[in-house]
């Protein structure tokens, strides 16, 4: 599917296919369900933790995870939802095998972004939960032409700091002050290496949360899969 083209559900939910965790989810966190401009349902998908799918893709592909994402896909169709999306953007890699498989409209990851942005920039950025492990076949799955991918500037968070080890590590606890300052950082990282940047990809559906702080360090447009649902809900109400 194309990052460019924005479905129409009308008036049905979005599904949510959610990895098995249980740190907090703040609002603009998909797995927070306040503030959406979507109606959310929710399937979490048993034994898929941050850890097992927060891999490259070499790895990803030696589990087998595509039927337990499928048949959660499928247990929310039941519920009569008219979309599908995740809790995580490194599934951009079961994109096209779950569209494929689904007759309603799937949006894996805000990665889907980067077509169009790429574009109309000659740079465009990601922040993501880990860039040793986010490599170019989640870019290609998303879209991104082989062409562009040096065009593509990258950033991860610290794996040491809250934000990355509490998520990482399934915490029941975490620290939004101290989490929100490791996101910041990871984002004034990647202005400093890459200062031409003005659009900016949050790969992680945990950074929204931290988004109004980001521009404010920053001044970027930033993009995600909040983007996606809102144009989505908004074409459906014209």
């Amino acid at each position: 599917m194309s990052s460019a083209t924005i479905v129409q559900t009308g008036s049905k939910p979005w599904g949510v296919l959610m990895l098995d965790t249980q740190f907090p989810r703040w609002m603009g966190d998909i797995g927070c369900p306040v503030g959406w401009p979507v109606d959310l349902r929710y399937q979490k998908v048993k034994g898929m933790f941050p850890k097992e799918i927060v891999r490259s893709s070499e790895t990803l592909q030696q589990h087998d995870v595509l039927p337990l994402f499928v048949k959660a896909a499928e247990d929310l169709m039941t519920q009569g939802v008219g979309g599908i999306t995740t809790s995580c953007g490194f599934l951009v890699l079961l994109q096209n095998e779950l569209q494929s498989r689904l007759p309603v409209p799937v949006f894996t990851s805000s990665l889907l972004l980067l077509p169009q942005l790429l574009a109309d920039n000659a740079t465009v950025g990601v922040l993501t939960m880990d860039e040793l492990a986010l490599g170019d076949a989640h870019f290609l799955a998303a879209g991104v032409l082989h062409k562009d991918l040096s065009r593509l500037r990258i950033q991860g968070v610290s794996g040491e700091e809250e934000f990355a080890s509490a998520i990482m590590e399934n915490r029941l606890q975490m620290n939004f002050e101290a989490a929100q300052r490791s996101v910041v950082s990871a984002a004034v990282a990647l202005q400093k290496k890459s200062p031409e940047l003005r659009h900016v990809v949050l790969e992680c559906t945990n950074m929204p949360p931290y988004a109004k702080a980001i521009e404010v360090a920053t001044g970027w447009q930033l993009h995600s899969l909040h983007q996606l649902l809102k144009a989505s809900s908004a074409e459906a109400s014209k």
